[in-house]
């Protein structure tokens, strides 16, 4: 009796033991792999993050003194004429409007070149202006909607934007 119960006592040991390590390391492949899986973050870059701060600063100042100057019915009046502004910008001949297709983002360069100077950047599914293609085909001269800001971009990371 003395050695089935030691028998016993060894097998059940074992069988603990192997569910401790199976159960382990299943879970533990659990969270590594639903790491994995999340999106990374978007890219923030330091040329456009402060002009969003400096505009939502003087946006918030200017709709009070509106409001406190302006009856209601006004304000209403022009806010859709601001936004038909700012969507209908001509565009030069041979230009389009695009998206961002590349996930990270896109850095805008001074000239048709990786080694060029990074001069600002572009977040993923931003619109912006194709203005033209480089000789070979490889860059795309770009302006951000809404400023003089212009700059290349690397060529197929853009969507052509139907309008």
């Amino acid at each position: 009796m003395n050695r089935l119960s030691g028998v016993f006592q060894f097998l059940l040991g074992f069988f603990l033991g192997i569910f401790l390590l199976v159960g382990g390391t299943a879970s533990l492949a659990y969270v590594v792999f639903s790491r994995m899986n999340a999106n990374p973050e978007k890219p923030t870059f330091a040329e456009e993050k402060a002009p969003e701060t400096t505009a939502k600063a003087e946006s918030q100042p200017v709709a009070k003194q509106q409001t406190k100057t302006q009856p209601v019915e006004e304000v209403v009046a022009t806010e859709p004429v601001i936004e038909e502004e700012e969507t209908d910008e001509d565009l030069p001949d041979g230009a389009y409007r695009a998206k961002v297709t590349w996930s990270t983002g896109l850095s805008l360069r001074s000239q048709p070149d990786s080694e060029a100077d990074r001069i600002g950047g572009v977040e993923y599914n931003s619109e912006l202006i194709v203005l033209q293609t480089s000789a070979d085909g490889d860059w795309q001269q770009v302006r951000l909607p809404g400023s003089q800001s212009e700059g290349w971009v690397k060529a197929g990371n853009v969507a052509k934007v139907e309008q």
